[in-house]
Protein backbone atom coordinates (compact mmCIF):
# COMPACT_ATOMS: atom_id res chain seq x y z
CA UNK A 1 0.00 0.00 0.00
CA UNK A 2 0.99 3.60 -0.56
CA UNK A 3 2.79 5.12 2.39
CA UNK A 4 3.57 8.85 2.16
CA UNK A 5 7.01 9.94 3.25
CA UNK A 6 7.35 11.69 6.58
CA UNK A 7 9.49 14.31 4.88
CA UNK A 8 9.82 15.47 1.27
CA UNK A 9 11.45 13.04 -0.38
CA UNK A 10 14.61 12.46 1.63
CA UNK A 11 13.75 9.16 3.26
CA UNK A 12 11.75 7.50 0.55
CA UNK A 13 12.88 5.48 -2.42
CA UNK A 14 10.42 7.17 -4.74
CA UNK A 15 12.12 5.70 -7.79
CA UNK A 16 11.14 2.16 -6.82
CA UNK A 17 7.52 2.78 -5.97
CA UNK A 18 7.54 4.54 -2.63
CA UNK A 19 7.43 1.77 -0.03
CA UNK A 20 11.08 0.94 0.62
CA UNK A 21 12.80 3.20 3.13
CA UNK A 22 16.11 3.14 1.27
CA UNK A 23 18.31 5.93 -0.11
CA UNK A 24 16.98 7.31 -3.40
CA UNK A 25 18.74 6.47 -6.65
CA UNK A 26 20.58 9.77 -6.81
CA UNK A 27 22.66 8.77 -3.79
CA UNK A 28 24.17 5.85 -5.65
CA UNK A 29 27.50 7.41 -6.55
CA UNK A 30 26.38 10.02 -9.07
CA UNK A 31 27.78 13.56 -8.92
CA UNK A 32 25.01 16.18 -8.95
CA UNK A 33 25.21 19.82 -10.04
CA UNK A 34 23.03 22.76 -9.11
CA UNK A 35 22.94 26.10 -10.95
CA UNK A 36 21.22 29.30 -9.85
CA UNK A 37 21.35 33.08 -10.34
CA UNK A 38 23.92 35.00 -8.34
CA UNK A 39 21.15 36.81 -6.48
CA UNK A 40 17.37 36.49 -6.21
CA UNK A 41 15.36 39.38 -4.75
CA UNK A 42 11.83 38.35 -3.79
CA UNK A 43 9.01 40.40 -2.31
CA UNK A 44 6.09 42.73 -2.77
CA UNK A 45 7.48 45.89 -4.38
CA UNK A 46 10.86 44.29 -5.16
CA UNK A 47 10.88 45.79 -8.66
CA UNK A 48 11.48 49.21 -7.12
CA UNK A 49 15.00 48.07 -6.24
CA UNK A 50 16.11 47.67 -9.86
CA UNK A 51 17.94 51.02 -9.94
CA UNK A 52 19.87 50.27 -6.76
CA UNK A 53 20.62 46.75 -8.01
CA UNK A 54 21.98 48.11 -11.30
CA UNK A 55 24.09 50.69 -9.49
CA UNK A 56 25.49 48.01 -7.17
CA UNK A 57 26.61 46.05 -10.21
CA UNK A 58 28.61 49.10 -11.29
CA UNK A 59 27.00 49.87 -14.63
CA UNK A 60 25.59 53.11 -16.01
CA UNK A 61 24.17 52.38 -19.47
CA UNK A 62 21.23 49.97 -19.47
CA UNK A 63 19.38 48.34 -22.34
CA UNK A 64 15.85 47.62 -21.12
CA UNK A 65 14.48 44.65 -23.10
CA UNK A 66 10.71 44.20 -23.35
CA UNK A 67 7.81 43.86 -25.77
CA UNK A 68 5.08 46.15 -27.08
CA UNK A 69 2.48 44.61 -24.79
CA UNK A 70 4.43 45.59 -21.66
CA UNK A 71 5.01 49.06 -23.09
CA UNK A 72 1.28 49.53 -23.62
CA UNK A 73 0.49 48.70 -19.97
CA UNK A 74 2.72 51.46 -18.60
CA UNK A 75 4.62 48.89 -16.55
CA UNK A 76 7.90 50.02 -18.09
CA UNK A 77 7.88 53.53 -16.68
CA UNK A 78 8.49 52.74 -12.97
CA UNK A 79 11.41 50.52 -13.98
CA UNK A 80 12.90 53.30 -16.09
CA UNK A 81 12.32 55.82 -13.30
CA UNK A 82 14.12 53.62 -10.78
CA UNK A 83 17.12 53.33 -13.08
CA UNK A 84 17.18 57.03 -13.96
CA UNK A 85 16.99 57.96 -10.27
CA UNK A 86 20.39 56.30 -9.89
CA UNK A 87 21.77 58.38 -12.79
CA UNK A 88 21.76 55.40 -15.14
CA UNK A 89 21.16 56.01 -18.84
CA UNK A 90 18.31 53.86 -20.21
CA UNK A 91 17.72 52.70 -23.77
CA UNK A 92 14.75 50.52 -24.70
CA UNK A 93 14.61 47.53 -27.06
CA UNK A 94 10.90 46.68 -27.32
CA UNK A 95 10.95 44.36 -30.34
CA UNK A 96 10.63 41.03 -28.54
CA UNK A 97 8.47 38.53 -30.45
CA UNK A 98 6.80 35.31 -29.35
CA UNK A 99 8.93 32.15 -29.24
CA UNK A 100 12.25 34.08 -29.42
CA UNK A 101 13.16 34.13 -33.13
CA UNK A 102 16.94 34.03 -33.62
CA UNK A 103 16.82 37.15 -35.81
CA UNK A 104 15.36 39.19 -32.93
CA UNK A 105 18.14 38.05 -30.60
CA UNK A 106 20.79 38.97 -33.16
CA UNK A 107 19.11 42.32 -33.84
CA UNK A 108 18.96 43.12 -30.13
CA UNK A 109 22.62 42.22 -29.65
CA UNK A 110 23.63 44.56 -32.47
CA UNK A 111 21.55 47.33 -30.87
CA UNK A 112 23.29 46.76 -27.53
CA UNK A 113 26.75 46.84 -29.12
CA UNK A 114 26.03 49.88 -31.29
CA UNK A 115 24.83 51.82 -28.25
CA UNK A 116 27.62 50.70 -25.88
CA UNK A 117 25.21 49.22 -23.33
CA UNK A 118 26.92 47.58 -20.38
CA UNK A 119 23.93 46.04 -18.57
CA UNK A 120 20.67 44.42 -19.67
CA UNK A 121 17.37 44.55 -17.79
CA UNK A 122 14.57 42.24 -18.92
CA UNK A 123 10.96 43.09 -18.12
CA UNK A 124 8.38 40.62 -19.39
CA UNK A 125 7.44 36.98 -19.68
CA UNK A 126 9.57 33.98 -20.52
CA UNK A 127 10.07 35.01 -24.15
CA UNK A 128 11.43 38.40 -23.11
CA UNK A 129 13.75 36.83 -20.55
CA UNK A 130 14.98 34.25 -23.08
CA UNK A 131 15.55 37.00 -25.64
CA UNK A 132 17.53 39.00 -23.09
CA UNK A 133 19.75 36.03 -22.31
CA UNK A 134 20.46 35.65 -26.01
CA UNK A 135 21.19 39.35 -26.46
CA UNK A 136 23.56 39.21 -23.51
CA UNK A 137 25.58 36.40 -25.09
CA UNK A 138 25.57 37.73 -28.63
CA UNK A 139 26.63 41.22 -27.56
CA UNK A 140 30.05 39.75 -26.75
CA UNK A 141 30.29 36.76 -29.11
CA UNK A 142 30.60 36.56 -32.90
CA UNK A 143 28.11 35.27 -35.43
CA UNK A 144 24.46 34.34 -34.82
CA UNK A 145 22.86 32.92 -31.71
CA UNK A 146 22.12 29.74 -33.68
CA UNK A 147 25.87 29.12 -33.85
CA UNK A 148 25.79 28.36 -30.13
CA UNK A 149 22.90 25.92 -29.92
CA UNK A 150 23.82 23.09 -27.56
CA UNK A 151 25.52 22.79 -24.20
CA UNK A 152 28.53 24.87 -23.11
CA UNK A 153 29.39 26.10 -26.61
CA UNK A 154 29.56 29.82 -25.77
CA UNK A 155 33.20 30.96 -25.47
CA UNK A 156 32.82 34.44 -23.96
CA UNK A 157 30.71 35.62 -21.04
CA UNK A 158 27.86 37.93 -22.04
CA UNK A 159 26.76 41.29 -20.71
CA UNK A 160 25.50 41.24 -17.10
CA UNK A 161 21.74 41.07 -16.72
CA UNK A 162 18.88 41.72 -14.32
CA UNK A 163 15.82 39.59 -15.11
CA UNK A 164 12.34 40.68 -13.95
CA UNK A 165 9.47 38.32 -14.85
CA UNK A 166 5.95 39.69 -15.27
CA UNK A 167 4.38 36.24 -15.56
CA UNK A 168 4.63 33.24 -13.23
CA UNK A 169 5.43 30.54 -15.73
CA UNK A 170 8.69 29.90 -17.54
CA UNK A 171 11.11 30.15 -14.61
CA UNK A 172 13.67 31.34 -17.15
CA UNK A 173 14.91 33.96 -14.69
CA UNK A 174 16.46 31.09 -12.71
CA UNK A 175 17.95 28.88 -15.43
CA UNK A 176 21.17 28.57 -17.42
CA UNK A 177 19.40 27.95 -20.74
CA UNK A 178 17.00 29.60 -23.17
CA UNK A 179 14.95 28.54 -26.13
CA UNK A 180 15.38 30.12 -29.54
CA UNK A 181 13.44 29.50 -32.76
CA UNK A 182 15.24 28.66 -35.97
CA UNK A 183 12.67 30.03 -38.41
CA UNK A 184 14.36 28.48 -41.44
CA UNK A 185 14.02 24.99 -39.95
CA UNK A 186 10.77 25.78 -38.06
CA UNK A 187 12.37 24.28 -34.99
CA UNK A 188 12.78 25.32 -31.36
CA UNK A 189 16.36 24.93 -30.19
CA UNK A 190 18.18 25.54 -26.91
CA UNK A 191 21.37 27.25 -25.80
CA UNK A 192 22.72 26.16 -22.42
CA UNK A 193 25.64 27.76 -20.61
CA UNK A 194 26.31 29.07 -17.10
CA UNK A 195 26.76 32.46 -18.80
CA UNK A 196 22.94 32.55 -19.09
CA UNK A 197 22.49 32.75 -15.33
CA UNK A 198 21.17 36.07 -14.07
CA UNK A 199 23.32 38.41 -12.05
CA UNK A 200 20.08 39.41 -10.33
CA UNK A 201 16.55 37.99 -10.64
CA UNK A 202 13.86 40.26 -9.19
CA UNK A 203 10.55 38.60 -8.26
CA UNK A 204 7.74 41.03 -7.54
CA UNK A 205 4.22 39.57 -7.41
CA UNK A 206 2.71 43.03 -8.00
CA UNK A 207 3.92 42.81 -11.60
CA UNK A 208 1.73 39.74 -12.16
CA UNK A 209 -1.55 41.12 -10.76
CA UNK A 210 -2.88 42.23 -14.15
CA UNK A 211 -2.23 38.88 -15.82
CA UNK A 212 -5.58 37.76 -17.31
CA UNK A 213 -7.16 34.55 -15.96
CA UNK A 214 -6.42 32.54 -19.12
CA UNK A 215 -2.71 33.46 -19.02
CA UNK A 216 -2.63 32.86 -15.27
CA UNK A 217 -3.89 29.34 -15.89
CA UNK A 218 -1.59 28.60 -18.82
CA UNK A 219 1.55 29.88 -17.15
CA UNK A 220 0.65 28.16 -13.89
CA UNK A 221 0.29 24.84 -15.69
CA UNK A 222 3.61 25.54 -17.41
CA UNK A 223 5.12 25.80 -13.92
CA UNK A 224 3.53 22.48 -13.03
CA UNK A 225 4.88 20.89 -16.21
CA UNK A 226 8.41 22.04 -15.38
CA UNK A 227 8.16 20.73 -11.83
CA UNK A 228 6.67 17.36 -12.83
CA UNK A 229 9.24 16.77 -15.56
CA UNK A 230 12.17 17.69 -13.30
CA UNK A 231 10.85 15.50 -10.50
CA UNK A 232 10.37 12.31 -12.54
CA UNK A 233 13.50 12.87 -14.65
CA UNK A 234 16.17 10.19 -14.70
CA UNK A 235 18.58 13.08 -14.05
CA UNK A 236 16.80 14.20 -10.88
CA UNK A 237 18.99 15.37 -8.02
CA UNK A 238 18.38 16.04 -4.32
CA UNK A 239 18.11 19.73 -5.24
CA UNK A 240 15.63 19.26 -8.08
CA UNK A 241 13.42 16.91 -6.06
CA UNK A 242 13.02 19.29 -3.12
CA UNK A 243 12.45 22.33 -5.31
CA UNK A 244 10.05 20.55 -7.68
CA UNK A 245 7.90 19.20 -4.86
CA UNK A 246 7.59 22.60 -3.23
CA UNK A 247 6.76 24.19 -6.60
CA UNK A 248 4.00 21.62 -7.10
CA UNK A 249 2.65 22.19 -3.59
CA UNK A 250 2.44 25.94 -4.24
CA UNK A 251 0.67 25.38 -7.57
CA UNK A 252 -1.82 23.03 -5.93
CA UNK A 253 -2.42 25.56 -3.18
CA UNK A 254 -2.67 28.80 -5.16
CA UNK A 255 -3.19 28.40 -8.91
CA UNK A 256 -6.97 28.29 -8.77
CA UNK A 257 -7.06 31.22 -6.35
CA UNK A 258 -4.85 33.31 -8.63
CA UNK A 259 -7.07 32.32 -11.56
CA UNK A 260 -10.30 33.18 -9.75
CA UNK A 261 -9.10 36.31 -7.97
CA UNK A 262 -6.17 37.84 -9.82
CA UNK A 263 -5.68 40.63 -7.29
CA UNK A 264 -4.92 38.15 -4.50
CA UNK A 265 -1.31 39.08 -3.75
CA UNK A 266 -0.60 36.02 -1.62
CA UNK A 267 -1.67 33.67 -4.41
CA UNK A 268 0.36 35.66 -6.94
CA UNK A 269 3.37 35.50 -4.58
CA UNK A 270 3.02 31.73 -4.32
CA UNK A 271 2.78 31.27 -8.09
CA UNK A 272 5.76 33.52 -8.82
CA UNK A 273 7.85 31.67 -6.25
CA UNK A 274 6.66 28.34 -7.68
CA UNK A 275 7.76 29.38 -11.17
CA UNK A 276 11.26 30.20 -9.99
CA UNK A 277 11.54 27.05 -7.87
CA UNK A 278 10.46 24.95 -10.85
CA UNK A 279 13.03 26.75 -13.02
CA UNK A 280 15.74 25.95 -10.49
CA UNK A 281 14.48 22.35 -10.39
CA UNK A 282 14.62 21.69 -14.12
CA UNK A 283 17.91 23.57 -14.36
CA UNK A 284 19.30 20.80 -12.19
CA UNK A 285 17.11 17.80 -13.09
CA UNK A 286 16.25 18.48 -16.72
CA UNK A 287 13.04 18.23 -18.75
CA UNK A 288 11.45 15.40 -20.68
CA UNK A 289 8.87 14.33 -23.23
CA UNK A 290 6.32 17.05 -22.40
CA UNK A 291 8.68 19.59 -23.90
CA UNK A 292 9.61 17.37 -26.82
CA UNK A 293 5.93 17.26 -27.76
CA UNK A 294 5.20 20.91 -26.99
CA UNK A 295 7.81 22.36 -29.34
CA UNK A 296 6.12 21.14 -32.52
CA UNK A 297 2.78 22.48 -31.26
CA UNK A 298 4.45 25.87 -30.89
CA UNK A 299 6.40 26.06 -34.13
CA UNK A 300 3.92 24.34 -36.47
CA UNK A 301 0.54 25.16 -34.94
CA UNK A 302 0.97 28.51 -33.21
CA UNK A 303 0.26 27.45 -29.65
CA UNK A 304 2.17 29.50 -27.11
CA UNK A 305 4.67 27.55 -25.04
CA UNK A 306 2.61 27.60 -21.85
CA UNK A 307 -0.58 26.48 -23.64
CA UNK A 308 1.29 23.73 -25.48
CA UNK A 309 2.71 22.37 -22.22
CA UNK A 310 -0.71 22.61 -20.56
CA UNK A 311 -2.43 20.67 -23.34
CA UNK A 312 0.03 17.80 -23.59
CA UNK A 313 0.97 17.44 -19.90
CA UNK A 314 -1.78 15.02 -18.75
CA UNK A 315 -1.29 12.80 -21.81
CA UNK A 316 2.45 12.41 -21.16
CA UNK A 317 1.85 11.89 -17.44
CA UNK A 318 -0.60 9.07 -18.24
CA UNK A 319 2.02 7.42 -20.46
CA UNK A 320 4.95 7.97 -18.08
CA UNK A 321 3.42 7.05 -14.74
CA UNK A 322 4.34 3.36 -14.78
CA UNK A 323 7.99 4.36 -15.05
CA UNK A 324 7.92 6.21 -11.70
CA UNK A 325 4.92 5.06 -9.69
CA UNK A 326 6.31 6.20 -6.36
CA UNK A 327 7.14 9.63 -7.60
CA UNK A 328 3.76 10.03 -9.24
CA UNK A 329 2.17 9.24 -5.90
CA UNK A 330 4.26 12.01 -4.36
CA UNK A 331 3.08 14.39 -7.09
CA UNK A 332 -0.51 13.59 -6.20
CA UNK A 333 0.22 14.25 -2.54
CA UNK A 334 1.97 17.54 -3.35
CA UNK A 335 -1.11 18.63 -5.29
CA UNK A 336 -3.30 17.96 -2.28
CA UNK A 337 -4.73 14.55 -3.15
CA UNK A 338 -5.47 12.08 -0.36
CA UNK A 339 -3.56 8.94 -1.34
CA UNK A 340 -3.04 7.24 1.99
CA UNK A 341 -4.16 3.61 1.86
CA UNK A 342 -4.00 3.47 -1.93
CA UNK A 343 -1.82 1.15 -3.97
CA UNK A 344 1.13 2.70 -5.80
CA UNK A 345 -0.78 2.51 -9.08
CA UNK A 346 -3.86 4.16 -7.61
CA UNK A 347 -1.81 6.94 -6.03
CA UNK A 348 0.01 7.55 -9.33
CA UNK A 349 -3.31 7.77 -11.19
CA UNK A 350 -4.41 10.45 -8.74
CA UNK A 351 -1.57 12.67 -9.97
CA UNK A 352 -3.00 12.57 -13.51
CA UNK A 353 -6.50 13.18 -12.19
CA UNK A 354 -5.30 16.18 -10.16
CA UNK A 355 -3.70 17.79 -13.22
CA UNK A 356 -6.78 17.14 -15.34
CA UNK A 357 -8.91 18.75 -12.64
CA UNK A 358 -6.79 21.91 -12.84
CA UNK A 359 -7.30 21.99 -16.60
CA UNK A 360 -11.04 21.52 -16.21
CA UNK A 361 -11.35 24.21 -13.52
CA UNK A 362 -9.50 26.72 -15.69
CA UNK A 363 -11.34 25.80 -18.93
CA UNK A 364 -8.22 24.62 -20.75
CA UNK A 365 -8.94 21.82 -23.20
CA UNK A 366 -6.42 19.00 -23.51
CA UNK A 367 -7.87 17.96 -26.88
CA UNK A 368 -5.74 19.01 -29.83
CA UNK A 369 -8.82 19.04 -32.02
CA UNK A 370 -10.02 22.11 -30.14
CA UNK A 371 -6.98 23.97 -31.50
CA UNK A 372 -7.58 23.15 -35.14
CA UNK A 373 -5.23 20.16 -35.12
CA UNK A 374 -6.57 17.05 -36.82
CA UNK A 375 -5.45 13.57 -37.83
CA UNK A 376 -4.11 14.91 -41.12
CA UNK A 377 -1.48 16.76 -39.08
CA UNK A 378 -0.33 13.57 -37.37
CA UNK A 379 2.70 12.84 -39.61
CA UNK A 380 4.05 16.35 -39.06
CA UNK A 381 3.44 16.18 -35.32
CA UNK A 382 5.32 12.91 -35.05
CA UNK A 383 8.18 14.04 -37.29
CA UNK A 384 8.56 17.31 -35.37
CA UNK A 385 8.61 15.57 -32.02
CA UNK A 386 11.16 13.01 -33.19
CA UNK A 387 13.56 15.90 -33.82
CA UNK A 388 13.57 16.41 -30.04
CA UNK A 389 14.55 12.90 -28.97
CA UNK A 390 17.31 14.33 -26.74
CA UNK A 391 14.44 15.06 -24.35
CA UNK A 392 13.42 11.39 -24.32
CA UNK A 393 16.68 10.43 -22.60
CA UNK A 394 15.75 11.61 -19.07
CA UNK A 395 12.10 10.63 -19.51
CA UNK A 396 11.05 7.99 -16.94
CA UNK A 397 9.64 5.72 -19.64
CA UNK A 398 11.32 4.88 -22.93
CA UNK A 399 9.56 6.27 -25.96
CA UNK A 400 9.62 5.16 -29.60
CA UNK A 401 8.11 6.75 -32.68
CA UNK A 402 5.04 4.51 -32.40
CA UNK A 403 4.52 5.70 -28.82
CA UNK A 404 4.69 9.32 -29.98
CA UNK A 405 2.05 8.60 -32.63
CA UNK A 406 -0.23 6.87 -30.12
CA UNK A 407 0.01 9.72 -27.61
CA UNK A 408 -0.88 12.27 -30.27
CA UNK A 409 -3.77 10.10 -31.40
CA UNK A 410 -5.12 10.00 -27.85
CA UNK A 411 -4.66 13.78 -27.55
CA UNK A 412 -6.57 14.54 -30.75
Amino acid sequence: MWRPAGQWPRMINTNSGGDDMQPSFYFQGRVNNFFSPTKITLGVGAAKTVGAQAKALGHDRVLLVTDQGIVSTGMLEPIKDSLVSEKIAVLVFDRVELETPARVVDEGAKYARDNNCDLLVALGGGTTIDTTKGISLMATNKGSVLDYVGVDRVPVKGLPKILIPTTAGSGSEATRAFGVTDEAEKMKKAVSTPYCLADVAILDPLLTLSLPPVLTAETGLDVLGHAVEAYVSELATPFSDMLALEAMRLVGKSLLTAYAKGENVEARFDMLLAATLAGLAFGSGGLGAVHAFSFVLETDHGLGHARAVSVILPHIMQYNKIGALGKYGMIAMALGEQVEGMSNAQAAEMAVIAVQRLLDETSISNRLGDYGISQEHLPGLVAGTMKQTRLFVPNPRNMKEEDVRNIFMQAL
